[in-house]
C-alpha cells in the first residue's frame, strides 16, 4: 500500500525530498560554519557573516518548500486512501460485505488511513534529521578520524539497542491495531444499542466495563508499551551521545594540531546531533505505524474483491417476466447454529402482480428477498429475466430493476436518484400524501431534517423508492412500524397504486388481515415454498374486505 501511494506521487515526493535534502545539508553547512567562526579572526568572521546569512536564508527556503510539500502528500494520500477503500466498499458483493463487518471498514476510513498519510508528514523529518546526522558524523571525520571511530562504535551501540526495542515494540503496536478494528464495533454499538443499555442496568455495566473498557484498556496499554519503548531507546542514544561528549572533551583528544577546533567540532557537533537524531528515532515509529496500518488496509481491502463493473451500463430492458428457477442459498444460522438451505425456489413474478410473502422468523422470507434483488448471489439455479439468464456480468444490471425497503433499511440525507427539474416538488407532494409535509421537506434534492420516528422514516423511504420509479419493488415489513391508520393506506392505497403503475411488488408481512389484497400469498417454511395462493381479481378482493368495516 506505501509503494502504491509513493508510485501514484513519485514527481511530488522527489522534489520534496530534494528540498528536504537541501534543507538538511544547508544545516550541516550552517553548523560548520558556526564552528570556524569561533576560532576565526575578526576579518575571516567579516566574510563569513554573508556566507552564514544566505545559508541561512536557503535552510529556511528549503524547509518550508518541504515542509508544504509534503503536507500536500500527506492529504492527497489521506484522499486516495478513503476514495479507495470507498470504491472497494461500493464495489464488493454485499454478502461479502455482510460478513466482513462495518467496524473494520470504518477502521480502515478513519484510523488507519490516517497513519499512513502520517508517513507523509514524518518524511522530510526523517530527511532532514538523517542528512544532519550524516552531515555531522562526515564533518567529525574530516576533523580527526580517530575520534570519529569512536563515534561509530557509540552511534552503532545505540542503532542496535533501538533495532531490538524495535523489534518489541513493533509487536505491541501490531496487537493495538488489531484490538482497533473491534473497538469501533463497540463504539458504534453504543449508540445502536443505546436503548438496550438503558434498559438493563446490569448490561450496561457489563459492556461499558468489562466489553467496551476492556478493549480501549487494551489498545491503550499496547500502544503505550509500543510508544514507551521507542522513547526509553531513544534516550538510551541520547546517553551515548552525552557520554560520548565527555569522552572527546576528557579522553580521546590529546595534545594535537586546532586541539581548540577539533574540541569544539566535536562537542558541538554532537550538542547539535542530539535533537535532530531524538527526532529521527521518534519518528521511526510513525513509519512503523504507518506499515502497520497499511497492511490492515490492505487485509482489508483482499477481503473486499471488486464483483461490480466499473465501465457506464446502459439502462435495463423493460421488465416482462422475472423467473427464480430452482435457486439455492445457505448461510450459517445462529439460532440453531448449523447452515440453513434456502430453495430450491421456483416462482415468477409479472408486472402489475402484488406478491405477499409469508411465514415464521426465520422461515427465510428475507434471505428469499435479498436473493430476488440480486444482493445475494444464488449457489445454484438460475434467475431469468425476460426469459434472458442473469449471470455475473450482469449482475449489476439487473439489480437495477429494484427499489426494496429492508427492515434493516439505510436513509440517506439526500435523494441520490431520480434528478429533475420537478423533483422538489413531487417529492413534497408525496410527503403531503403521506402526511410528513410539516415535519420534513425537500429542498434542493435533500431533506430538511431525518430526525423522525422509525415509523416515520419508514415513510421517506417510500418516498424514495416511488422517486425511484423502479419496476419492482420490495417492502420488508414496511408497514410493522406504521399506525393503524398509515398501515390502512399502505395496503389499500399505495399498493394498489403501484399495482396500477404496473409495477411488480414483494411484501413481506405478518399483517394476515390484509392477505386477501394480494394477487397472491407465498407461504414459506424451513427456507421452502409450501403453498401458493392465488386470489380472486382486485376488485372482489376489495369489495370482500370492505364489507366487516361497513358492518
Amino acid at each position: 500500500m506505501l509503494s502504491y501511494l509513493i508510485r501514484q506521487s513519485r514527481q511530488l515526493l522527489t522534489a520534496a525530498a530534494l528540498a528536504s535534502i537541501v534543507s538538511g545539508t544547508c544545516s550541516v553547512f550552517l553548523l560548520v560554519q558556526v564552528n570556524t567562526a569561533l576560532t576565526a579572526n575578526a576579518t575571516e568572521r567579516a566574510d563569513l557573516a554573508w556566507i552564514f546569512a544566505a545559508v541561512a536564508v536557503g535552510t529556511m527556503v528549503a524547509r518550508m518548500i518541504a515542509a508544504v510539500l509534503f503536507e500536500r502528500l500527506s492529504q492527497h494520500a489521506h484522499a486516495e486512501l478513503r476514495s479507495y477503500i470507498s470504491a472497494r466498499v461500493v464495489a464488493t458483493d454485499y454478502r461479502k460485505l455482510e460478513a466482513l463487518g462495518g467496524a473494520r471498514v470504518q477502521s480502515a476510513l478513519s484510523e488507519h488511513s490516517a497513519r499512513v498519510a502520517d508517513f507523509f508528514v514524518s518524511v522530510p523529518s526523517i530527511i532532514i534529521n538523517g542528512i544532519v546526522v550524516l552531515g555531522c558524523l562526515v564533518y567529525m571525520a574530516w576533523l580527526s578520524w580517530q575520534v570519529f571511530c569512536a563515534a561509530v562504535v557509540v552511534i552503532g551501540l545505540g542503532s542496535l539497542g533501538y533495532h531490538l526495542a524495535h523489534l518489541r515494540a513493533i509487536g505491541h503496536l501490531d496487537t493495538a491495531a488489531r484490538e482497533q478494528d473491534k473497538l469501533f464495533d463497540y463504539f458504534r454499538s453504543l449508540v445502536d444499542g443505546a436503548k438496550e443499555l438503558r434498559l438493563n442496568r446490569a448490561k450496561r455495566e457489563v459492556f461499558a466495563g468489562q466489553v467496551l473498557g476492556r478493549s480501549i484498556e487494551t489498545v491503550r496499554r499496547e500502544r503505550t508499551l509500543g510508544m514507551s519503548i521507542f522513547v526509553v531507546s531513544a534516550s538510551w542514544g541520547n546517553f551515548l551521545v552525552y557520554g560520548f561528549i565527555g569522552l572527546v572533551l576528557f579522553v580521546l583528544v590529546g595534545d594535537v594540531p586546532d586541539r581548540a577546533r577539533v574540541m569544539t567540532g566535536f562537542a558541538l557537533m554532537f550538542l547539535y546531533m542530539i535533537t535532530p537524531l531524538e527526532n529521527l528515532l521518534l519518528n521511526v515509529p510513525r513509519i512503523n505505524l504507518a506499515r502497520v496500518s497499511a497492511r490492515r488496509i490492505e487485509s482489508i481491502a483482499n477481503d473486499l474483491p471488486l464483483s461490480l463493473p466499473s465501465t457506464v451500463m446502459t439502462p435495463p430492458a423493460p421488465l416482462r417476466s422475472l423467473v427464480l428457477d430452482g435457486v439455492r442459498h445457505s448461510y450459517y444460522h445462529e439460532v440453531h447454529d448449523d447452515i440453513f438451505s434456502l430453495g430450491p425456489i421456483r416462482l415468477d413474478f409479472a408486472p402489475g402482480q402484488i406478491t405477499f410473502l409469508v411465514g415464521g422468523n426465520g422461515s427465510g422470507k428475507t434471505t428469499l428477498a435479498k436473493l430476488l434483488a440480486g444482493l445475494y448471489v444464488p449457489e445454484d439455479g438460475r434467475i431469468l429475466v425476460n426469459g434472458e439468464n442473469i449471470d455475473d456480468a450482469g449482475r449489476d444490471r439487473y439489480r437495477q430493476h429494484f427499489s426494496a425497503i429492508f427492515a434493516d433499511f439505510h436513509l440517506f440525507d439526500s435523494l441520490l436518484d431520480g434528478a429533475g427539474a420537478d423533483l422538489d416538488a413531487r417529492a413534497n407532494a408525496l410527503l403531503a400524501k403521506l402526511h410528513l409535509q410539516h415535519k420534513v421537506q425537500v429542498k434542493e434534492g435533500a431533506f430538511s431534517t431525518r430526525a423522525l420516528s422509525q415509523g416515520q422514516r419508514k415513510r421517506l423511504a417510500l418516498v424514495v423508492a416511488y422517486l425511484e420509479n423502479r419496476p419492482f419493488l420490495i417492502f420488508d415489513e414496511w408497514a410493522a412500524d406504521q399506525d393503524p391508520v398509515f398501515k390502512d393506506v399502505f395496503y389499500r392505497e399505495v399498493l394498489p397504486e403501484l399495482r396500477a403503475m404496473g409495477k411488480a411488488v414483494l411484501v413481506i408481512s405478518h399483517d394476515d388481515r390484509y392477505f386477501p389484497l394480494a394477487d397472491r400469498l407465498v407461504r414459506m417454511e424451513n427456507g421452502q415454498v409450501i403453498s401458493v395462493e392465488t386470489h380472486a381479481a382486485p376488485q372482489m378482493r376489495e369489495a370482500a374486505t370492505l364489507e366487516p368495516d361497513l358492518a
